[in-house]
C-alpha cells in the first residue's frame, strides 16, 4: 500500500464500462470469435465526429503527427525510484516525479499521456501541463491479473470514459496484454474493447490502445523463439483490434533488432503493419535504450507509422537519480534533447494521422447548418 496514498481498487477485464457503471460481458451471450470484427462497419473508423477530430487534433502536432510522451507509469516507476522496496515508495514521491516529468517535457511533445492516480489531475492542479500540450488518460490498473501466461488487464474501478471527457481531457487509452491465438482470452478482451470504443464514442473521445504481447510456452524460456512469433502476433494483433471502432493504435515495433537487422526487412514489416491497421498508429517504446528507439522511430514512420508514443526511452535514467537538482537537470538536458531529436525524426517520416484515413488537413468532416440539432 502506498504510504499516504493508499492502493487503488481494480476490476478485471470481464467489467467494461456501460453509461455510470459496469456491465459483465458474459451477460451478453456467447465468447466471439476475433474475426467478429468484421460486423462492425469501417466507416465508423473514418467518418469521424467533431469531438474526436478535436481530440485528435490536440494530440497531434500541427502537421498531424503524434509526438506524445508517456507519464503514466505506475510500477515501474516506482522500482526505479526504490529499487529494493518498490512497495514503500509513497504518494507524495509519486506526485512528485509524475510533476517533475511535466514540467521538463511536457512542452516539448504534442501531448502527454498520464494516470489519473498521481499524474492527470495533478499536473493540471500545478500548473505544469501548458494548455496547447494534449492530454491522454490511461484506464487501466498497473499490472494484470490472472498466470503469466494468461495475463487478464485490470481497468481501474471508479473511473470511466465519463469522467476522462469531463476532466477535459483530449483522449483516452487503454493497455491490454493481448495474445490472438488465445481465443477465448482474445475474444474476451475485445469485446471488452468494443464496449469502451462505445463510451468513447457516446462522449465523442478519442480512444487509444496500447496491446502488449508477451510470451507463452516454450517462448518464455527461448527469446529468439519469442522474437519470430511476435512478428506475426504484432500484425495479427492490430487486425484484430483496429477492426473495432478505435481511433489510434499505440503498438510494439513488429520484430526484436537483436535477432532482425536487416533494415529493408524491417521497414517492410513495418509496412505489414501499416496495411494491418485500418487507424493511424504509433510505435511505442517499452522501455528499451534510446539508441534503440531512435532506430525503431525512424523505421517505423518510413513504414507508414503517425508518430511515437514514448516515456522510458526519453526519460528512464532520471529516474535513479535521487537528488532533485540532478533529476531536473537530466531532464533538462538529456530528455529534452531526446525528446527533440524524435520530434525531428518524426516530422520527416511520419504519415499525417488524416492522412492514414484518407482525409487532407482541411476536409476532415463533412458539416452543414444543422449539425448541431444532430449532434
Amino acid at each position: 500500500m502506498d504510504k499516504g496514498g493508499g492502493s487503488p481498487k481494480i476490476i478485471d477485464f470481464s467489467g467494461c464500462l456501460k453509461g455510470e457503471g459496469l456491465i459483465n460481458t458474459l451477460e451478453y451471450g456467447a465468447l466471439i470469435k476475433p474475426a467478429f470484427y468484421s460486423i462492425i462497419p469501417k466507416w465508423n473508423m473514418k467518418r469521424l465526429t467533431i469531438g474526436k477530430i478535436r481530440g485528435l487534433q490536440q494530440i497531434a502536432n500541427p502537421d498531424g503527427i503524434f509526438t506524445i510522451c508517456a507519464m503514466d507509469h505506475r510500477g515501474s516507476l516506482r522500482s526505479m525510484i526504490d529499487q529494493e522496496s518498490p512497495e514503500e515508495v509513497n504518494y507524495e514521491e509519486m506526485v512528485e516525479r509524475k510533476l517533475e516529468l511535466c514540467s521538463s517535457l511536457a512542452q516539448y511533445a504534442s501531448a502527454v499521456l498520464l494516470d489519473p492516480i498521481f499524474g492527470a489531475a495533478q499536473c493540471i492542479g500545478h500548473g505544469v501541463l501548458p494548455k496547447d500540450t494534449g492530454l491522454l488518460v490511461s484506464m487501466e490498473a498497473s499490472g494484470y491479473g490472472g498466470r503469466k501466461e494468461y495475463r487478464i488487464t485490470k481497468l481501474l474501478d471508479r473511473w470511466n470514459i465519463e469522467k476522462i471527457k469531463r476532466m477535459g481531457a483530449s483522449a483516452a487509452k487503454l493497455l491490454v496484454y493481448y495474445r490472438p491465438d488465445l481465443e477465448k482470452l482474445a475474444s474476451k478482451l475485445l469485446k471488452m474493447l468494443n464496449m469502451i470504443a462505445m463510451e468513447c464514442i457516446k462522449y465523442d473521445l478519442p480512444f487509444l490502445v496500447e496491446p502488449l504481447s508477451y510470451p507463452i510456452g516454450n517462448e518464455m524460456d527461448n527469446p529468439a523463439q519469442f522474437a519470430t512469433a511476435k512478428e506475426q502476433l504484432v500484425l495479427k494483433t492490430a487486425r484484430d483490434i483496429t477492426a473495432l471502432p478505435i481511433d489510434v493504435l499505440k503498438a510494439e515495433f513488429p520484430a526484436d533488432l537483436r535477432y532482425k537487422r536487416d533494415k529493408p526487412e524491417l521497414v517492410d514489416l513495418c509496412h505489414q503493419l501499416d496495411m494491418s491497421s485500418q487507424v493511424p498508429w504509433v510505435v511505442l517504446s517499452a522501455g528499451v535504450d534510446f539508441k534503440l528507439f531512435y532506430q525503431q522511430v525512424e523505421i517505423a514512420c518510413q513504414g507508414g507509422a503517425s508518430g511515437f508514443l514514448a516515456g522510458r526511452a526519453i526519460w528512464q535514467e532520471a529516474m535513479y537519480i535521487d537528488d532533485a537538482k540532478e533529476r531536473a537537470h537530466f531532464l533538462s538536458t538529456v530528455a529534452v534533447d531526446r525528446l527533440k531529436r524524435l520530434n525531428e525524426l518524426a516530422s520527416k517520416y511520419a504519415v499525417p494521422w488524416y492522412k492514414k484515413l484518407g482525409l487532407t488537413r482541411h476536409q476532415l468532416a463533412e458539416t452543414s447548418g444543422e449539425w448541431y440539432q444532430e449532434y
